[in-house]
């Protein structure tokens, strides 16, 4: 899907090379997402060394939990081996689509220090329609980041012809 007014929509931001490899990776795991039958996002954190530290995928409708969006999925899997927080503080989620207000919370309490997502929830808004259904709670993850007591760099939106892919038809009209 293409915007005709890039004025009323964020610009892309520029990615590096490493930003942009894990960035492609969580934009694999929204396609897979998507191919099991849940809304198509998806996550991964990376320590600031390059380490994958857990990979997250949105499964709300595959587990009936409302809670399963992909970012909490990989904070979950990753609490599993209780990281160190002086770790999560210098690592990166990169997530297929801006995180909504729940996985912003999410990440403030894994204390996750930086993120990087694709699709901005303004063009996402443009996948999902009026379908009350589809609504998500208007409100950015940037917001959420700036009442934080300390720091979330945010990065975003990257990709976002990359990351809007994986929503072409996956939304009901």
């Amino acid at each position: 899907m293409k915007f005709t007014s890039p004025t009323a929509l964020p610009l892309e931001t520029a990615l590096d090379e490493r930003d942009g490899r894990y960035l492609r990776k969580a934009i694999l795991w929204s396609h897979a997402s998507g191919r099991r039958g849940n809304r198509p996002f998806g996550a991964i954190i990376v320590s600031a060394e390059g380490e994958v530290l857990a990979e997250g995928y949105n499964n709300t409708f595959e587990t009936g939990d409302c809670t399963g969006h992909a970012e909490v999925s990989a904070i979950r899997a990753l609490a599993a081996k209780r990281p160190d927080r002086a770790l999560l503080a210098e690592a990166t989620l990169y997530s297929s689509a801006e995180p909504c207000v729940m996985c912003a919370g999410a990440i403030f309490w894994a204390n996750i220090g930086r993120v990087v997502f694709g699709i901005d929830a303004e063009r996402l808004r443009a996948f999902r329609g009026e379908r009350q259904d589809q609504r998500d709670a208007e409100l950015s993850c940037r917001d959420v980041f700036a009442a934080s007591p300390h720091p979330i760099a945010c990065i975003g939106p990257a990709l976002i012809d990359e990351a809007s892919a994986a929503h072409e038809g996956a939304w009901k009209t």
